[in-house]
């Protein structure tokens, strides 16, 4: 693990917080309302916290690297990216190449004896905890709470007694059941469980595939908030109880109602300055991720809570499509997080993952040409198509409708005729435009892959043979998630390639849009691909 505390201390030095405005979608109306998507991107599974006038989220990353991504806000709507609590995913050779809806499932992140505390579950190897002072960084090499499989959506409880508990529930592909809560005792300081858990609800009956809960404690209530339903039809649930191990009621809380937000559930209870209750959670949108809401809410004077516009007065509520701002006791600036990137530093955007944990020798930043200069690797043995690469460098969908274009200049290495850099849009079935080498030149390509999770081999059509190493490739995505892409010769004029694909899911996430290096063999040196910059609009 000296590698992740080496990249943690380089990350730590040169990170970079820029501020930015989106151009296609901002939830800030500018008059004191917001409208939700707060984060209309694939922050999956969001918890957040309030740390004086600070609000910090976490979101599940699964394969993609860095994890476990940081968002700061100062009012709940206006977000940024700060940085990341996982720069390599243990263990390290596992996720060398990648592994698809394996990795960090939903975290939850704490403030504790003056640290910021993360833990995040692997449904593979159990529950890990990560520390920080800063949460933009560095934070601490994972350390496995509890080992095991299926155990998944931790989150901690600092009792008044002193005693340290933790909920979390299960991952049926693992553990063999789901549906229920159970509640681990863990030691005085959060690292390691003490005993072997306590069931506290089962949700057979009522609450099929209940998961995701977060624990809190009000007025001698003890409180585990958690989705139920499953996650594009599913309700917010409530449990309470006077005593931790139970027995809970339970109530439904929020749920689609007449609105248009499918699912609304899973998130987290934040407490403004001024005292307000607010509440984010997430909403599944397909092939554009699970995208973040905030809802007002309330607690009742039997105190149950009721999220949302409660508009019948019976307890539950449904979310809101536009809501009054939080009251926050001031007025912060608009800002969204980063999409497009110059390149002009020396390091990475924030708003960028790779499919597996990354090498060293992927990409250079080359602030002196403000250029990001990809270096070709070869797929994995028996990779069949660009799914199985762990060398893609990808981004969240950042709106419904919006278009991406880029700048590239292909240096290929001239002992191979097969490597290719490109543009190219990434779920379970793919498509990108990209430069491909060839014994006689340069060719621009349209490559599709139907079913490539499934292994599936890309199918190739030539465009044209190219007389200029340097070519603008462009994808426009609009409405249905339907992608089309385009190229120009000088930047100005744009003709289409391929038919119009459309965007698919990919492992528990939304599609993304990125950039691509490889070759299919391997030699001792590569060629390499100059992305002069990366441009989101509409």
């Amino acid at each position: 693990m000296i590698l992740i505390a080496s990249v943690n201390k380089i990350y730590a030095q040169t990170k970079q917080i820029v501020p930015y405005v989106s151009k296609v979608w901002v939830p800030d109306l500018g008059n004191g309302t917001y409208k939700n998507p707060v984060l209309n991107a694939d922050y999956s599974d969001p918890d957040a916290i309030r740390v004086g006038d600070d609000y910090y989220m976490v979101s599940s990353s699964f394969e993609d690297i860095p994890g476990l991504p940081i968002l700061h806000s100062k009012d709940l709507v206006n977000w940024t990216i700060i940085g990341h609590a996982l720069l390599r995913q243990p263990p390290l050779e596992h996720f060398n190449v990648p592994r698809h809806g394996d990795g960090v499932w939903a975290p939850s992140i704490r403030y504790h004896n003056n640290e910021f505390v993360i833990y995040y579950p692997d449904p593979d190897y159990g529950i890990y905890i990560v520390k920080a002072k800063d949460p933009a960084g560095p934070w601490t090499e994972p350390h496995l709470v509890v080992a095991g499989k299926g155990l998944i959506d931790p989150c901690p409880l600092w009792d008044d007694d002193g005693n340290v508990y933790l909920v979390h529930a299960f991952a049926g592909s693992r553990a063999g059941i789901k549906s229920v809560i159970a509640i681990k005792r863990l030691n005085k300081e959060g690292t390691k469980a003490m005993d072997e858990g306590v069931i506290v609800y089962d949700g057979h009956e009522k609450d099929v595939t209940i998961e995701g809960p977060k624990f809190y404690k009000r007025n001698g209530y003890y409180y585990i908030f958690a989705p139920a339903g499953g996650v594009p039809t599913g309700w917010q649930l409530v449990l309470r109880s006077r005593n931790i191990y139970g027995p809970y009621e339970r109530r439904i809380v929020m749920d689609q109602g007449k609105s248009t937000f499918n699912g609304p559930h899973q998130g987290a209870w934040v407490t403004t300055q001024t005292g307000e209750d607010w509440f984010l959670h997430f909403q599944d949108k397909g092939p554009y991720g699970r995208v973040v809401l905030l809802e007002p809410m309330k607690w009742l004077s039997n105190n149950w809570p009721v999220i949302g516009i409660d508009a019948d007065g019976d307890g539950k509520g449904e979310p809101v499509v536009a809501h009054k701002k939080p009251n926050v006791g001031k007025s912060y600036p608009v800002t969204t997080p980063v999409e497009s990137d110059e390149f002009n530093g020396n390091t990475l955007g924030l708003q960028w993952q790779w499919q597996a944990n990354p090498k060293e020798f992927w990409y250079f930043m080359d602030p002196a040409n403000g250029c990001l200069r990809l270096y070709s690797d070869k797929w994995p043995d028996g990779a069949k198509n660009l799914w199985q690469a762990p060398n893609v460098l990808l981004q969240k969908f950042p709106a419904e409708e919006f278009t991406v274009t880029t700048k590239l200049t292909f240096t290929p290495n001239p002992k191979l005729d097969n490597e290719k850099a490109g543009l190219t849009i990434m779920g379970f079935s793919y498509a990108n435009i990209a430069v491909k080498s060839k014994k006689d030149g340069l060719y621009l390509i349209y490559t599709t892959c139907k079913d490539a999770e499934k292994g599936a081999e890309e199918n190739e059509k030539t465009i044209t043979k190219l007389s200029d190493a340097t070519v603008y490739l462009r994808v426009k995505v609009t409405k249905g998630a339907k992608c089309n892409f385009s190229y120009s010769i000088d930047g100005k004029d744009f003709k289409e390639a391929g038919d119009d694909f459309h965007a698919e899911v990919g492992r528990w996430i939304g599609a993304k849009v990125g950039l691509f290096c490889t070759r299919e063999s391997q030699t001792n040196d590569s060629g390499y691909a100059d992305i002069d910059w990366f441009r989101v609009g509409l």
